[in-house]
């Protein structure tokens, strides 16, 4: 019995380790283009992943997000982001009318990906790793919000996260991508 308990004890602290294992680099996820989007091209990079949407009282975050990465992209930083329509229908429109949106009001250049669900049953894959310290090792959180960011490290480990109102270039969040 002791060596079925112990047994057992060892098999599920593995998997504890090997879900933790699993890193931020190891999605895949697509553009808002549709095309096939590997993060694991984005190793050695600080990265900022944000959940976005067209009518919400935060979009223009937008504006704040875009000079963040224009300021800091060359210093291996980089913003993605992610459109979803969880919260009041604030994110309605396709893949297309996001992008044009997006580039037409706030000239994003950051990375945007195709719509997606952040929470709920259908949540997407890579928001169920930022969310659930079972998945990232780190910590559980709620996405409970539009423009909710979530920090990854140059190792495609979860760092932190940064709720709604918390300005994309606060004193906090830049001193992280500065390494201060």
């Amino acid at each position: 019995m002791k060596t079925i308990l112990l047994l057992s004890f060892g098999l599920l602290t593995a998997g504890i380790a090997v879900a933790q294992s699993k890193t931020f680099f190891d999605f895949t996820v697509k553009s808002i283009d549709g095309s096939v989007y590997s993060l694991s091209q984005l190793k050695g990079k600080k990265v900022m992943v944000v959940n976005t949407a067209s009518k919400c009282g935060f979009t223009p975050q937008y504006e704040t997000l875009q000079k963040l990465y224009q300021d800091y992209k060359d210093k291996n930083f980089i913003i993605i982001g992610f459109p979803a329509n969880n919260f009041g229908s604030q994110e309605p429109g396709t893949n297309k009318e996001i992008r044009e949106f997006c580039t037409s009001k706030y000239s994003v250049t950051f990375p945007m990906m195709e719509k997606i669900s952040v929470k709920g049953d259908d949540i997407n894959p890579l928001y169920k790793w930022l969310t659930s310290k079972s998945e990232n090792g780190v910590m559980d959180s709620e996405v409970k919000w539009n423009f909710q960011k979530y920090l990854i490290d140059e190792n495609g480990k979860l760092v932190d996260v940064a709720y709604s109102k918390e300005k994309p270039d606060s004193e906090r969040i830049i001193k992280w991508i500065m390494g201060n």
